[in-house]
Protein backbone atom coordinates (compact mmCIF):
# COMPACT_ATOMS: atom_id res chain seq x y z
CA UNK A 1 0.00 0.00 0.00
CA UNK A 2 1.34 3.39 -0.98
CA UNK A 3 1.85 6.28 1.41
CA UNK A 4 -0.96 8.18 -0.31
CA UNK A 5 -3.35 5.24 0.15
CA UNK A 6 -2.33 4.93 3.80
CA UNK A 7 -3.06 8.62 4.41
CA UNK A 8 -6.39 8.29 2.63
CA UNK A 9 -7.37 5.32 4.80
CA UNK A 10 -6.36 7.20 7.94
CA UNK A 11 -8.43 10.21 6.83
CA UNK A 12 -11.42 7.98 6.21
CA UNK A 13 -10.99 6.44 9.65
CA UNK A 14 -10.79 9.86 11.24
CA UNK A 15 -13.85 11.06 9.34
CA UNK A 16 -15.77 7.92 10.32
CA UNK A 17 -14.82 8.45 13.96
CA UNK A 18 -15.96 12.07 13.80
CA UNK A 19 -19.27 11.03 12.24
CA UNK A 20 -19.82 8.49 15.03
CA UNK A 21 -18.86 11.10 17.63
CA UNK A 22 -21.30 13.70 16.27
CA UNK A 23 -23.92 10.98 15.91
CA UNK A 24 -23.65 10.17 19.62
CA UNK A 25 -23.92 13.85 20.50
CA UNK A 26 -26.94 14.26 18.21
CA UNK A 27 -28.59 11.20 19.76
CA UNK A 28 -28.09 12.59 23.25
CA UNK A 29 -29.48 16.01 22.31
CA UNK A 30 -32.47 14.37 20.62
CA UNK A 31 -33.42 11.75 23.19
CA UNK A 32 -32.52 13.38 26.49
CA UNK A 33 -35.08 16.25 26.65
CA UNK A 34 -38.26 14.13 26.58
CA UNK A 35 -36.60 11.48 28.78
CA UNK A 36 -35.68 14.06 31.44
CA UNK A 37 -39.17 15.59 31.30
CA UNK A 38 -41.00 12.29 31.70
CA UNK A 39 -38.60 11.30 34.49
CA UNK A 40 -39.62 14.53 36.23
CA UNK A 41 -43.29 13.62 35.81
CA UNK A 42 -42.66 10.18 37.29
CA UNK A 43 -40.95 11.71 40.33
CA UNK A 44 -43.85 14.10 40.87
CA UNK A 45 -46.45 11.35 40.44
CA UNK A 46 -44.69 9.16 42.99
CA UNK A 47 -44.39 11.81 45.70
CA UNK A 48 -47.64 13.71 45.10
CA UNK A 49 -49.87 12.70 42.16
CA UNK A 50 -52.29 15.56 42.94
CA UNK A 51 -49.86 17.97 41.28
CA UNK A 52 -50.50 16.27 37.92
CA UNK A 53 -54.22 17.04 37.90
CA UNK A 54 -55.80 19.46 35.40
CA UNK A 55 -55.16 22.45 37.67
CA UNK A 56 -51.50 21.54 38.20
CA UNK A 57 -50.92 21.03 34.47
CA UNK A 58 -52.62 24.34 33.70
CA UNK A 59 -50.47 26.23 36.22
CA UNK A 60 -47.24 24.54 35.09
CA UNK A 61 -47.80 25.21 31.38
CA UNK A 62 -48.77 28.83 32.07
CA UNK A 63 -45.55 29.39 34.01
CA UNK A 64 -43.61 27.53 31.30
CA UNK A 65 -44.80 29.89 28.52
CA UNK A 66 -42.40 32.82 29.12
CA UNK A 67 -39.60 30.38 30.02
CA UNK A 68 -40.16 28.57 26.72
CA UNK A 69 -40.03 31.78 24.68
CA UNK A 70 -36.88 33.00 26.45
CA UNK A 71 -35.30 29.56 25.92
CA UNK A 72 -36.22 29.52 22.22
CA UNK A 73 -34.55 32.89 21.72
CA UNK A 74 -31.54 31.71 23.68
CA UNK A 75 -31.32 28.53 21.61
CA UNK A 76 -31.09 30.55 18.39
CA UNK A 77 -28.11 32.50 19.73
CA UNK A 78 -26.46 29.43 21.26
CA UNK A 79 -26.84 27.68 17.92
CA UNK A 80 -24.48 30.20 16.27
CA UNK A 81 -21.93 29.70 19.06
CA UNK A 82 -22.79 32.77 21.16
CA UNK A 83 -24.92 33.47 24.24
CA UNK A 84 -27.49 36.16 25.05
CA UNK A 85 -27.57 37.13 28.71
CA UNK A 86 -29.86 40.05 27.93
CA UNK A 87 -32.92 38.37 26.40
CA UNK A 88 -34.68 37.95 29.74
CA UNK A 89 -34.02 41.64 30.48
CA UNK A 90 -35.38 42.51 27.03
CA UNK A 91 -38.50 40.55 27.98
CA UNK A 92 -39.04 42.46 31.22
CA UNK A 93 -38.28 45.77 29.50
CA UNK A 94 -40.90 44.92 26.88
CA UNK A 95 -43.43 43.96 29.56
CA UNK A 96 -43.04 47.40 31.17
CA UNK A 97 -43.41 49.15 27.80
CA UNK A 98 -46.53 47.14 27.02
CA UNK A 99 -48.13 47.84 30.39
CA UNK A 100 -47.47 51.56 29.90
CA UNK A 101 -48.60 51.84 26.28
CA UNK A 102 -51.43 49.33 25.74
CA UNK A 103 -54.03 51.38 27.70
CA UNK A 104 -53.60 54.27 25.26
CA UNK A 105 -52.61 52.67 21.95
CA UNK A 106 -53.97 49.11 22.06
CA UNK A 107 -52.80 46.77 19.29
CA UNK A 108 -50.53 49.41 17.80
CA UNK A 109 -48.39 49.43 20.94
CA UNK A 110 -48.08 45.63 20.87
CA UNK A 111 -46.75 45.69 17.30
CA UNK A 112 -44.42 48.63 17.96
CA UNK A 113 -42.98 47.12 21.17
CA UNK A 114 -42.32 43.76 19.50
CA UNK A 115 -40.61 45.56 16.61
CA UNK A 116 -38.52 47.63 19.04
CA UNK A 117 -37.37 44.59 21.01
CA UNK A 118 -36.51 42.73 17.81
CA UNK A 119 -34.45 45.77 16.81
CA UNK A 120 -32.68 45.79 20.20
CA UNK A 121 -31.77 42.13 19.68
CA UNK A 122 -30.47 42.95 16.20
CA UNK A 123 -28.32 45.77 17.63
CA UNK A 124 -26.75 43.24 19.99
CA UNK A 125 -26.03 41.00 17.02
CA UNK A 126 -24.61 43.84 14.92
CA UNK A 127 -22.25 44.98 17.67
CA UNK A 128 -21.09 41.39 18.15
CA UNK A 129 -20.64 40.79 14.42
CA UNK A 130 -18.75 43.98 13.63
CA UNK A 131 -16.65 44.43 16.78
CA UNK A 132 -15.95 40.81 17.78
CA UNK A 133 -16.73 41.65 21.43
CA UNK A 134 -17.42 38.31 23.17
CA UNK A 135 -21.17 37.80 23.39
CA UNK A 136 -20.95 37.06 27.12
CA UNK A 137 -19.42 40.47 27.86
CA UNK A 138 -21.59 42.34 25.35
CA UNK A 139 -24.94 40.97 26.50
CA UNK A 140 -23.95 41.24 30.16
CA UNK A 141 -23.50 44.96 29.54
CA UNK A 142 -26.84 45.13 27.69
CA UNK A 143 -28.43 43.33 30.63
CA UNK A 144 -27.27 46.07 33.00
CA UNK A 145 -28.46 48.85 30.69
CA UNK A 146 -31.91 47.32 30.24
CA UNK A 147 -32.36 46.64 33.95
CA UNK A 148 -31.60 50.29 34.69
CA UNK A 149 -33.95 51.42 31.89
CA UNK A 150 -36.69 49.19 33.27
CA UNK A 151 -36.35 50.70 36.74
CA UNK A 152 -36.34 54.24 35.36
CA UNK A 153 -39.37 54.01 33.05
CA UNK A 154 -41.42 52.11 35.65
CA UNK A 155 -40.39 54.39 38.51
CA UNK A 156 -39.63 51.17 40.44
CA UNK A 157 -43.38 50.63 40.71
CA UNK A 158 -45.84 48.06 39.43
CA UNK A 159 -47.55 49.22 36.24
CA UNK A 160 -51.13 47.96 35.99
CA UNK A 161 -52.91 47.64 32.66
CA UNK A 162 -56.22 49.46 32.93
CA UNK A 163 -57.75 50.29 29.54
CA UNK A 164 -57.56 47.66 26.78
CA UNK A 165 -56.61 45.07 29.40
CA UNK A 166 -58.54 42.35 27.55
CA UNK A 167 -56.24 42.68 24.51
CA UNK A 168 -53.49 41.05 26.53
CA UNK A 169 -55.12 39.05 29.34
CA UNK A 170 -57.38 37.22 26.85
CA UNK A 171 -54.32 35.31 25.66
CA UNK A 172 -53.78 33.95 29.18
CA UNK A 173 -57.40 33.46 30.19
CA UNK A 174 -58.38 31.58 27.03
CA UNK A 175 -57.55 27.88 27.27
CA UNK A 176 -57.33 25.15 24.68
CA UNK A 177 -57.36 21.63 26.08
CA UNK A 178 -57.06 23.10 29.57
CA UNK A 179 -53.81 24.87 28.60
CA UNK A 180 -53.47 28.64 28.29
CA UNK A 181 -52.98 30.13 24.82
CA UNK A 182 -49.72 31.69 26.03
CA UNK A 183 -48.18 28.22 26.08
CA UNK A 184 -49.67 27.36 22.69
CA UNK A 185 -48.06 30.56 21.41
CA UNK A 186 -44.69 29.23 22.60
CA UNK A 187 -45.32 25.91 20.85
CA UNK A 188 -46.22 27.75 17.63
CA UNK A 189 -42.98 29.76 17.79
CA UNK A 190 -41.01 26.55 18.40
CA UNK A 191 -42.54 24.92 15.32
CA UNK A 192 -41.80 27.98 13.19
CA UNK A 193 -38.19 28.13 14.38
CA UNK A 194 -37.81 24.39 13.75
CA UNK A 195 -38.96 24.97 10.16
CA UNK A 196 -36.59 27.93 9.79
CA UNK A 197 -33.60 25.88 10.96
CA UNK A 198 -34.43 22.80 8.89
CA UNK A 199 -35.97 24.22 5.72
CA UNK A 200 -34.32 27.58 5.04
CA UNK A 201 -30.81 28.52 3.97
CA UNK A 202 -30.55 31.07 6.78
CA UNK A 203 -31.39 28.42 9.36
CA UNK A 204 -28.83 26.01 7.93
CA UNK A 205 -26.27 28.81 7.90
CA UNK A 206 -26.92 29.39 11.62
CA UNK A 207 -26.17 25.76 12.38
CA UNK A 208 -23.14 25.81 10.09
CA UNK A 209 -21.68 28.84 11.87
CA UNK A 210 -22.19 27.15 15.23
CA UNK A 211 -20.44 23.98 14.08
CA UNK A 212 -17.51 25.65 12.31
CA UNK A 213 -17.49 29.43 11.92
CA UNK A 214 -14.18 29.53 10.04
CA UNK A 215 -15.43 26.95 7.59
CA UNK A 216 -18.66 28.91 7.15
CA UNK A 217 -16.68 32.05 6.32
CA UNK A 218 -14.57 30.17 3.75
CA UNK A 219 -17.69 28.80 2.05
CA UNK A 220 -19.21 32.27 1.66
CA UNK A 221 -21.82 32.19 4.42
CA UNK A 222 -22.85 35.78 5.36
CA UNK A 223 -21.78 35.27 8.97
CA UNK A 224 -22.43 38.83 10.15
CA UNK A 225 -25.95 38.93 8.74
CA UNK A 226 -26.81 35.51 10.13
CA UNK A 227 -25.59 36.42 13.62
CA UNK A 228 -27.66 39.59 13.54
CA UNK A 229 -30.67 37.48 12.55
CA UNK A 230 -30.08 35.07 15.46
CA UNK A 231 -29.97 37.89 17.99
CA UNK A 232 -33.00 39.56 16.37
CA UNK A 233 -34.95 36.33 16.84
CA UNK A 234 -33.84 36.27 20.46
CA UNK A 235 -35.14 39.82 20.93
CA UNK A 236 -38.43 38.96 19.23
CA UNK A 237 -38.93 35.86 21.36
CA UNK A 238 -38.09 37.92 24.45
CA UNK A 239 -40.76 40.42 23.41
CA UNK A 240 -43.35 37.64 23.15
CA UNK A 241 -42.29 36.43 26.60
CA UNK A 242 -42.92 39.94 27.91
CA UNK A 243 -46.36 39.81 26.30
CA UNK A 244 -47.06 36.54 28.17
CA UNK A 245 -45.90 38.08 31.45
CA UNK A 246 -48.34 40.98 31.17
CA UNK A 247 -51.11 38.62 29.99
CA UNK A 248 -50.68 36.47 33.09
CA UNK A 249 -50.24 39.22 35.69
CA UNK A 250 -52.25 42.03 34.13
CA UNK A 251 -49.33 44.23 35.13
CA UNK A 252 -45.57 44.54 34.92
CA UNK A 253 -42.89 45.28 37.47
CA UNK A 254 -39.10 45.43 37.49
CA UNK A 255 -39.10 43.04 40.45
CA UNK A 256 -42.29 41.08 39.80
CA UNK A 257 -43.29 38.24 37.51
CA UNK A 258 -40.62 37.66 34.87
CA UNK A 259 -37.80 39.36 36.76
CA UNK A 260 -35.90 36.09 37.25
CA UNK A 261 -36.21 34.36 33.88
CA UNK A 262 -32.55 34.39 32.84
CA UNK A 263 -31.38 31.25 34.64
CA UNK A 264 -34.55 29.21 33.91
CA UNK A 265 -34.38 30.29 30.25
CA UNK A 266 -30.77 29.14 29.85
CA UNK A 267 -31.50 25.94 31.77
CA UNK A 268 -34.53 25.20 29.55
CA UNK A 269 -32.50 25.72 26.37
CA UNK A 270 -29.74 23.40 27.57
CA UNK A 271 -32.05 20.76 29.04
CA UNK A 272 -33.90 20.99 25.72
CA UNK A 273 -30.81 19.70 23.95
CA UNK A 274 -29.19 22.92 22.76
CA UNK A 275 -25.40 22.67 22.71
CA UNK A 276 -23.50 25.29 24.72
CA UNK A 277 -20.79 25.27 22.03
CA UNK A 278 -23.12 25.84 19.09
CA UNK A 279 -24.34 23.94 16.05
CA UNK A 280 -26.93 21.75 17.77
CA UNK A 281 -30.48 22.75 18.69
CA UNK A 282 -34.02 21.53 18.19
CA UNK A 283 -36.75 24.04 19.10
CA UNK A 284 -39.28 21.24 19.53
CA UNK A 285 -37.10 19.63 22.20
CA UNK A 286 -36.74 23.03 23.88
CA UNK A 287 -40.46 22.70 24.65
CA UNK A 288 -39.61 19.69 26.83
CA UNK A 289 -36.76 21.66 28.40
CA UNK A 290 -39.11 24.51 29.35
CA UNK A 291 -41.69 22.10 30.76
CA UNK A 292 -39.00 20.34 32.79
CA UNK A 293 -37.80 23.65 34.24
CA UNK A 294 -41.37 24.76 34.93
CA UNK A 295 -42.04 21.53 36.79
CA UNK A 296 -38.98 22.02 39.00
CA UNK A 297 -40.88 24.06 41.65
CA UNK A 298 -43.70 21.50 41.57
CA UNK A 299 -41.26 18.61 41.97
CA UNK A 300 -39.45 20.40 44.79
CA UNK A 301 -42.72 20.96 46.66
CA UNK A 302 -43.85 17.39 46.00
CA UNK A 303 -40.60 16.00 47.43
CA UNK A 304 -40.82 18.34 50.41
CA UNK A 305 -37.99 20.83 49.84
CA UNK A 306 -38.33 24.59 50.18
CA UNK A 307 -38.61 27.08 47.34
CA UNK A 308 -34.98 28.12 47.95
CA UNK A 309 -33.87 24.90 46.25
CA UNK A 310 -35.10 26.04 42.82
CA UNK A 311 -31.95 27.91 41.80
CA UNK A 312 -29.88 24.99 43.09
CA UNK A 313 -31.77 22.61 40.81
CA UNK A 314 -31.50 24.97 37.81
CA UNK A 315 -27.76 25.24 38.38
CA UNK A 316 -27.45 21.47 38.71
CA UNK A 317 -29.32 20.99 35.42
CA UNK A 318 -27.03 23.40 33.61
CA UNK A 319 -23.83 21.81 34.94
CA UNK A 320 -25.04 18.26 34.27
CA UNK A 321 -26.30 18.91 30.75
CA UNK A 322 -23.19 20.85 29.71
CA UNK A 323 -20.96 18.13 31.19
CA UNK A 324 -22.82 15.36 29.36
CA UNK A 325 -22.65 17.35 26.13
CA UNK A 326 -18.95 18.13 26.25
CA UNK A 327 -17.24 15.16 27.91
CA UNK A 328 -14.81 13.65 25.45
CA UNK A 329 -15.20 16.46 22.93
CA UNK A 330 -13.05 19.43 22.06
CA UNK A 331 -15.60 22.09 22.89
CA UNK A 332 -15.24 25.50 21.34
CA UNK A 333 -15.52 28.47 23.62
CA UNK A 334 -18.70 30.51 23.46
CA UNK A 335 -18.06 33.66 21.43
Amino acid sequence: MSVAQTITEEQKGTQFGMINHFGRIASWHTIAPPVVFFAMLIIVSIFNPNYLGPLGISIATASAAPILLIALGQSMVLNVGSIDLSNAAISLFGAILLALSVPDFGWVSIIVVLALLTFLGAINGAILAYTQIPSFALTLGTLGILKTATLVISGSETIYVTNNRELITLLYLTKLGGISLTFWLGISVALILWAVLRLTMTGQDMTGIGKNEKGAILTGVPVKRVKIMAFALSGFAGGLAGFCIVAQAGSASASGLGSNLLLPGIAAALVGGTSISGGVTNPINVIFGALTVAFVPIAIQAIGFGAQAQSLVYGFFIILVVALSTIGSKTRIVK
